[in-house]
């Protein structure tokens, strides 16, 4: 008897190897999936200006990043005990408006540089719901009062349209990923955070039909469809488990990494995870054999750059 609805993903012919860098951006989920591609030993750059959740924010920051241009004092907004912009989070805020315009415009050099060196964009569009302040879509509200914002809805044509520009532009020569976030955004409301997502969906469907170089990875389908149940969400039932994590993890690998990449795994996670052990006897012979052991196998690897475990791994030899 079958007991789930197992979502068939075909592979990608032209996948994600080792020696690409990437560049993600957009909800918590594009992290989750970005730490665990930095854990495996790929060279990914996300969310210079933090957590990015509606298309259009997103949509701002490539163009932004893409041109490098720079924040000007006047898009530094005060707030009681700090200040900050619209269109990033706020761990990029700062004491001083001097403070928040260093912290903005590092980003925006680091983030340029990353996006201009993509070989891959993952974007991950968490809802279709977007505030907007003196007629500008914002990033963050940053706990600003509700009377300066107005909300409102995308439509399907807003975000295809707006993609489409960028895809005539800095998306034109990268390979392109889409993933709709998982994540129930409840304080929508749950009719409406089913409307955002099929909206979501729709736009990023219509968006991968008319690109060639565009992809969909179904991470929304698999806790949606395949998963199906309270016991994969975390205890806030909106955001997914570490183990509904995991397993999406593991769906991409099979669908996006080419297979000499996915052969590689189990053994970067072995030397990873050595390094990151405490050892019972640091000074003892044991323990300096285990290092030079794992040095070996890190060689045999000449492709994955291992300098932090092997600076690990030979300060005890």
């Amino acid at each position: 008897m079958k007991f789930r609805t197992e979502i068939e993903i075909a592979p990608l012919a032209e996948g994600l190897e080792h020696d690409a860098k990437i560049f993600a951006l957009g909800s918590c989920f594009a992290e989750n999936i970005s730490e665990r591609l930095a854990k495996a030993k790929f060279s990914v750059t996300t969310n210079p200006f933090g957590v990015l959740f509606n298309p259009l924010s997103i949509a701002n920051a490539i163009e932004r990043l893409d041109a490098t241009r720079a924040f000007a004092v006047c898009d530094i907004e005060a707030g009681r005990e700090n200040f900050f912009s619209f269109d990033a989070h706020s761990s990029l805020d700062g004491k001083s408006q001097t403070e928040a315009f260093a912290n903005l415009n590092r980003v925006v050099a680091q983030g340029s540089k990353a996006l201009a060196e993509a070989d891959w964009v993952i974007l991950t569009f968490g809802t279709a719901w977007v505030y907007e302040h003196e007629g500008r879509v914002v990033a963050n509200c940053h706990k600003q009062p509700a009377s300066q914002f107005s909300r409102r809805r995308l439509s399907v044509a807003e975000i295809i349209e707006r993609y489409d520009t960028l895809f005539e532009g800095v998306l034109r020569d990268k390979k392109v990923l889409f993933t709709v976030s998982p994540v129930r955004h409840i304080g929508d409301g749950l009719q409406e955070n089913s409307v955002s997502k099929a909206i979501l969906r729709l736009a990023v469907e219509e968006l991968v039909a008319k690109h060639e170089n565009a992809h969909y990875f179904p991470s929304y389908e698999i806790l949606i469809d395949d998963l199906r149940d309270y016991r994969y969400y975390g205890e806030d039932l909106a955001h997914p488990s570490k183990v509904a994590v995991d397993y999406v993890w593991e769906r991409f690998c099979e669908a996006i990494l080419l297979p000499k990449a996915q052969e590689l795994l189990p053994r970067i996670a072995q030397i990873v995870a050595a390094a990151e052990h405490r050892p019972f006897n640091p000074e003892g012979e044991e323990h300096k054999a285990f290092c030079r052991k794992m040095l070996a196998k890190a060689e045999t690897m000449h492709d994955i750059d291992f300098s932090l475990e092997r600076s690990i791994f030979e300060r005890y030899l």
